[in-house]
């Protein structure tokens, strides 16, 4: 075991003791039933801009989070201390709380028989160089290398390096206690191009749990240069109902609206467009969406959610039908269903796809629009509604044309989602929704 792992799964132990001695506080002060949770992390993060540092920030942060039940009433405090003196007095502090808020039937842990009783170890840690000269040495690397690709990249927003190593701990009146250990690094750049009296800006970068993952320095630059100067000479175009395409990197946040729309809270809400489609046809019958919690090394991996409840393999959709909604013990309990391990989000979905490249995709779509950007926050969950601003390509006889800017694309997230054409085999493994770029049949785009 390396050194840095060592030490990591000895500062767990302490936290877990930490946990322990909240709960046993919380006992001894008469709580019907108590959970805890702390999640921490620790690292370094890095900018630079024109070769110049801009700013190294060493940080740690996390506190421990309690929760006191007594009965149906709860009470909550935190702290960062984890002195027994400081552990007592927030728990203390939450136990008071709960004396003074008003009952909630639906409030409490989630069922015992779904905690997770043997965690699996996914391979999600592996600390890399924390030094200020390697982050550094990393992002001066990244810019240097980009402003030096092309001569119509005329400035920088920056690159920037990261790596954070951490863990997770939670525990339960229940007899549930576990953690695992985490691991994030990435690498960015930003530039900004000019021909004639027009700019652009675009950027790249690469994330993963281990450094040896993460695309070169250079690698970025040239990506992050790439994105950039195909920008140029971008221009509107007439408004008409037409095929769009979502590039790979762009796509997941589709799903991520069909994401909010299956969850709990959304959906006890009455706010979401997918009320009562259990079971319904939700996405063409060519179209199946698994997830995959326990996949080795990924970013959306987990053991337990942040409940505690097990994560396991689930089929959300199968042949284009909504096989569950994702629930936690209290959007479960409001609507009378079994909690599904996915309190604090999913874990890995893989979204089904066909063997088209993303130029094959463009092939299909014979004319349209490619979009490699979103703007704005125009989406409503409640009735689907779905308008954004947008910037990306043309593409006509299949090809593409050149670049668009300055439009809005519109439509319903109930139709675009069910009238999916066909989804490309270049995955973007960045998300916690893997999926390739995803062809429209139509949305309504406005320019000129």
């Amino acid at each position: 075991m390396k050194p840095e792992i060592a030490d990591l799964r000895l500062e767990l132990d302490d936290v877990k003791q930490a946990v322990a001695d909240a709960l046993s506080f919380g006992k001894e002060l008469g709580a019907s039933a108590m959970e805890c949770a702390l999640s921490r992390s620790r690292g370094i993060s890095v900018e630079t801009r024109l070769g110049e540092v801009e700013t190294v920030e060493f940080n740690q942060d996390g506190a421990l989070g309690i929760t006191l039940y007594q009965g149906q009433q709860k009470g909550s405090a935190s702290t960062t201390d984890l002195s027994p003196r400081a552990i007592r007095a927030a728990v203390e502090k939450a136990y008071d709380i709960a004396r003074f808020t008003s009952p909630d039937p639906h409030a409490g842990l989630a069922p015992a028989e779904l905690l997770a009783t043997a965690a699996p170890d996914l391979d999600l840690c592996h600390p890399a160089d924390q030094s200020a000269e390697y982050a550094l040495a990393q992002a001066l690397q990244c810019e240097r290398h980009a402003l030096n690709l092309d001569e119509r990249i005329v400035n920088s927003d920056g690159a920037s390096y990261s790596s954070h190593v951490g863990y997770r701990v939670y525990g339960n009146s229940l007899g549930f206690l576990d953690g695992y250990l985490q691991s994030r690094h990435a690498i960015s750049c930003s530039l900004i191009a000019k021909q004639g009296d027009a700019m652009q800006r675009d950027y790249a970068y690469t994330v993963g749990r281990k450094i040896g993952e993460l695309d070169s320095p250079e690698q970025v630059a040239e990506g992050a240069a790439k994105e950039t100067v195909s920008r140029l000479g971008a221009r509107k175009i007439d408004t008409a109902q037409m095929p769009v395409i979502f590039r790979a990197d762009i796509a997941n946040s589709l799903f991520g609206h069909f994401v909010g729309a299956i969850s709990g809270g959304n959906l006890y809400r009455k706010s979401s467009f997918l009320l009562d489609h259990l079971g319904a046809q939700v996405l063409p019958s060519w179209l199946t969406i698994e997830e995959t919690p326990h996949l080795r090394g990924a970013l959306a991996s987990s053991p337990f959610d942040h409940e505690g409840v097990r994560t396991e393999d689930r089929t959300i959709v199968a042949d284009g039908v909504l096989q569950t909604y994702l629930l936690t013990s209290y959007a479960a309990r409001k609507m009378q269903m079994q909690p599904t391990g996915h309190a604090g989000g999913i874990h890995t979905w893989q979204v089904a796809h066909q063997q088209q490249s993303l130029a094959d995709l463009c092939r299909t779509m014979g004319t349209g629009l490619l979009v490699t950007e979103l703007m704005g926050q125009g989406v409503n969950l409640v009735n689907g509604d779905y308008s954004r601003g947008a910037a990306g390509f043309w593409v006509e006889n299949g090809e593409i044309q050149y670049p668009v800017e300055e439009i809005t694309i519109a439509g319903n997230l109930q139709d675009m989602l069910r009238n999916i054409v066909a989804i490309g085999n270049d995955i973007d493994l960045r998300h916690g929704v893997r999926t390739g770029s995803v062809l429209l049949e139509s949305m309504h785009v406005a320019g000129n």
